[in-house]
């Protein structure tokens, strides 16, 4: 796989628009009465629509690769006429202020990890929920079938428009300093950095852990100054952000498996040509196809290159974390948190849970 060389893709905040330029013209358009103006303005002017997408995860990851490929070909199919700027890695804020910002049409696309999405759309969360899906057989029908349009419905009425296909974020694992994961006992009093996300706070509690909610921006520091001993992410994630600088071991828990929603702004939407959305669906969902298939090739090379790099890998059986997890309120609580509608779709997929 090679690192992105697209000119949409901004790799550093010294890029055109960056932040803070981004986010003054934000607060400008704001005081316009609520109206999403740039992309009208720019097709009255008969300039270019130039849209703006942000992402959480670092410029080599293959969400970013596969991104840069379809920006590049939406302006090629469209003669110029929509022009794709990609900036990665947080540089247009935290996954909150990227969802804020859609909802209020100062940001244009982003991706969104399903997790942190459920902050606003608690249905979001629902495939990632501890120990549900083993493998991928079971993850990719469910997202592509009557799992994901669940999801897309829910998603919809917080008014953002999420695109078919999603992209892979990948099975979780967890890294320690101190010590491997070998079994639930092994997470009782653990302190381990979790993201913002209320399913995952609940996991790791009823698993006897002491997590502790930080951003991936700030995660790094976290465990290099010890305010957690451990964190857990997919493999990729682990490497791109170089946790195994600080880290130690990682236990190949298959926790919980979480994707990325490709978002456009539901007020901006309206306002972009059908033929346009056209063009920007049919490249979007191919690339999520396309990245899918890196992030399952990669997961083997990973481990490989993340041995190298100082990390003792060790295996668990997901059954005996599972079985814990039954023995709490923990699948009850969101059975009731999710309905019986959304969790008789899950288990249509997934089969009985807890």
């Amino acid at each position: 796989m090679t690192t992105p060389t697209n000119a949409s893709i901004r790799p550093d905040r010294t890029a055109p628009l960056g932040r803070r330029a981004f986010l003054g013209l934000a607060g400008a358009a704001a005081l316009g009465a609520g109206t999403v103006l740039s992309p009208a303005v720019l097709r009255a002017q008969g300039a270019p629509l130039k849209l703006k997408f942000g992402n959480d995860v670092p410029l080599t990851h293959s969400l970013n690769v596969r991104l840069a490929e379809a920006v590049g070909a939406i302006e090629k199919e469209t003669n110029g006429r929509l022009s794709i700027s990609v900036f990665p890695n947080n540089q247009l804020g935290s996954d909150t202020d990227m969802i804020s910002q859609l909802r209020s049409g100062a940001l244009e696309l982003a991706t969104m990890p399903t997790t942190l999405l459920s902050t606003l759309v608690p249905a979001a969360a629902l495939p990632a929920i501890g120990f549900v899906f083993p493998s991928y057989d079971k993850v990719w029908p469910a997202m592509d079938g009557e799992v994901g349009a669940y999801m897309r419905s829910s998603i919809e009425k917080a008014n953002l428009h999420p695109f078919e296909a999603m992209w892979d974020n990948g099975f979780r694992q967890v890294t320690t300093s101190t010590k491997p994961i070998s079994r639930p006992e092994d997470l009782r009093g653990f302190k381990i950095r979790v993201p913002v996300v209320p399913l995952w706070v609940s996991l790791f509690t009823a698993l006897g852990a002491a997590p502790t909610s930080i951003p991936l921006s700030e995660a790094y520091a976290a465990l290099q100054t010890r305010i957690t001993d451990g964190q857990e992410n997919p493999l990729a994630i682990i490497n791109a952000t170089k946790f195994y600088e600080v880290q130690k071991f990682c236990s190949l828990t298959n926790h919980a498996w979480d994707g990325f929603w490709l978002l456009a702004s539901g007020r901006v939407w309206k306002t972009i040509p059908a033929d346009l959305q056209a063009v920007m669906a049919k490249h979007f969902n191919a690339a999520a196809l396309k990245q899918r298939e890196d992030n399952l090739k990669d997961s083997a090379d990973l481990k490989v290159a993340l041995e190298g790099k100082g990390l003792a890998f060790n295996t668990t059986d997901p059954a005996q974390f599972q079985q814990a997890l039954a023995k709490t309120d923990f699948y009850k609580t969101w059975k009731g948190k999710f309905g019986t509608e959304a969790w008789a779709l899950l288990e249509k997929y997934a089969g009985a849970i807890g």
